[in-house]
């Protein structure tokens, strides 16, 4: 068995899930690996589960059988991060990640409430880093849905970021063709 011991740099993937296989985290436990430190997410309140749940139906409507889209799901990112993005599309079918978690994905949704700060800064440093095509932010906060596009991997940025409100509507960027309406991946306004 491998050493699950932090490196300088903090955890690897390797180490991280090894943690699982000696009992010290459970599968269910709510943490991600984020440039190499174990990350604990907040409980999830109702508009944030709402917000999964909406942006999972309307991409599922826009994409189709063209690609699979996970739900907060293990996505390896580089040897330090393992995020668990609310929402991915991944390339693929279902059969193609049987033995593997992905490592490409063609867009990451983070609903975001107490964890805006985290999704602006270091996950869009860790999905840039790895050339994520599209990075949405379905910021509940704000009723909007922050865009990151054109990721500079080196410099684990994005050069483009804009927003868009309800009305409008987003093509992915990788999807020629798939796009959801601002509305549908918001929950609907409260009362």
């Amino acid at each position: 068995m491998s050493d699950q011991r932090p490196t300088a740099s903090g955890y690897t993937v390797e180490a991280y899930f090894g943690l699982v296989h000696t009992g010290e985290l459970e599968e269910d436990d709510r943490v991600e690996l984020l440039d190499g430190v174990i990350v604990a997410e907040p409980p999830m309140d109702p508009p944030h589960a709402s917000g999964i749940s909406c942006a999972q139906d309307a991409l599922r409507r826009a994409v189709g059988t063209r690609a699979l889209i996970r739900v907060q799901a293990p996505f390896i990112a580089d040897p330090h991060s393992v995020p668990e993005p609310d929402v991915a599309v991944v390339p693929g079918q279902m059969s193609d990640y049987l033995e593997r978690h992905p490592s490409h994905a063609l867009l990451v949704v983070e609903v975001s409430d107490s964890s805006l700060q985290q999704d602006r800064l270091s996950k869009s440093r860790i999905y840039a880093g790895c050339g994520i095509p599209d990075y949405w932010i379905v910021n509940l906060r704000g009723d909007c849905v922050e865009i990151f596009r054109q990721p500079d991997a080196a410099r684990r940025l994005y050069a483009a970021r804009s927003v868009a409100h309800r009305g409008q509507r987003l093509a992915l960027v990788a999807l020629p063709g798939a796009e959801v309406a601002v509305d549908d991946l918001l929950p609907p306004r409260r009362g």
